[in-house]
């Protein structure tokens, strides 16, 4: 397991840190591992995971806190620990897997859809670097050279502090209020169990059940405002789907839009299908071996004359049964293309 103190507290420089972290038993670390990764253990669990007595686990806990890591002890029928926020950022214990994660997410974030994230992430990624093993600095240096992100600047963006106060949410099963804007522009207050962000198209969507619609719900991010965990535990649910993804893909392709069109395609629905985006608000149907239909939706007629596009460069056959306002949105794309290439 790779020791990577990302941020160290202000009094230590980073050699100090590095020395602590490979003195402490591999007994710690795991310890330290278990505790990073779920908001709350019973020293029961603790015990039982590292196979030890439950005083053991009580003096690896008072070993941790001389070493600058804030564990509370919590009350309950058997107690157990948390590790809570400190004045400062303790050395952070990732495996190999997650700092390689952790190094390509701070590659690509400058060029993704959460803002003000671009300059902490290039100071966070130049930290990381500075202390990573050798053998994980070439394969970060691989993802680095092989990787070219694509800059979402038009679409809609998130703050970054939204996103860290969902998760956090999602991950230790809070309870979560916000403000959110509906598509139409009203604004309205939600309480929801939060389950899972899922990021999708250049947009980010909280999967959430609502106790009082009694219903999963899906929430784009970028219109929640005021985000904030209540601190109110809940039991998870099942969710309807066998994954987060899946259940915003169907419930996307579900849902009604403004706009819906038709479209005869000759050729086969699995040549369609690797062709469009799984995410986009469409139904594929086959006809026969050789041809197919597809529904598609939207909110707006540039949209779906996207999608439409899309799927004439498939150089198949299409039959497009459409809304007259969309004919005319077509027509007017058409002749722009032509009117271009008269005066090429």
């Amino acid at each position: 397991m790779g020791q990577v103190p990302p941020h160290p507290p202000a009094e230590f420089d980073i050699e100090m840190v590095d020395a602590m972290t490979a003195t402490l038993p591999a007994r710690l670390l795991r310890l330290l591992s278990l505790l990073q990764g779920r908001r709350e253990w019973s020293g029961a669990e603790l015990a039982d995971r590292l196979e030890v007595t439950g005083r053991t686990v009580r003096r690896d806990i008072d070993r941790l806190r001389e070493l600058g890591y804030p564990v509370e002890s919590t009350t309950g029928t058997a107690g157990g620990y948390r590790l809570a926020s400190g004045k400062n950022l303790p050395p952070l214990l990732l495996d190999d897997d997650e700092a390689v994660a952790v190094a390509a997410g701070l590659l690509t974030a400058a060029g993704g859809s959460v803002t003000g994230i671009e300059e902490s992430s290039i100071r966070a990624l130049a930290k990381l670097e500075q202390v990573l093993p050798a053998r994980l600095r070439s394969r970060v240096e691989a993802v680095s050279g092989a990787t070219v992100p694509v800059v979402v600047r038009n679409g809609p963006q998130v703050e970054a502090q939204t996103l860290a106060t969902i998760a956090a949410a999602c991950r230790d099963r809070e309870m979560l209020s916000f403000d959110y804007a509906k598509r139409g522009g009203a604004r309205t207050s939600r309480r929801v169990e939060p389950h899972s962000l899922v990021a999708a198209v250049g947009l980010w969507y909280l999967i959430a059940f609502d106790p009082e619609q009694d219903d999963w719900r899906i929430f784009r991010v970028d219109r929640v405002t005021r985000p904030l965990a209540t601190g109110r535990r809940f039991e998870p649910r099942d969710l309807p789907a066998e994954s987060a993804a899946e259940y915003l893909r169907r419930s996307i392709a579900d849902a009604a839009y403004r706009y819906t069109a038709q479209v005869t395609v000759h050729t086969p629905a699995e040549t369609v299908l690797e062709h469009l985006h799984l995410l986009l608000p469409q139904r594929v149907a086959p006809i026969d071996d050789r041809s197919c239909t597809v529904q598609l939706s939207e909110e707006t007629l540039a949209a779906i004359t996207r999608h439409i596009i899309e799927l004439a460069d498939l150089d198949a056959e299409l039959i497009i049964d459409a809304p007259a306002e969309l004919r005319r949105q077509l027509d007017a794309r058409i002749r722009q293309v032509l009117n271009a290439l008269s005066h090429a």
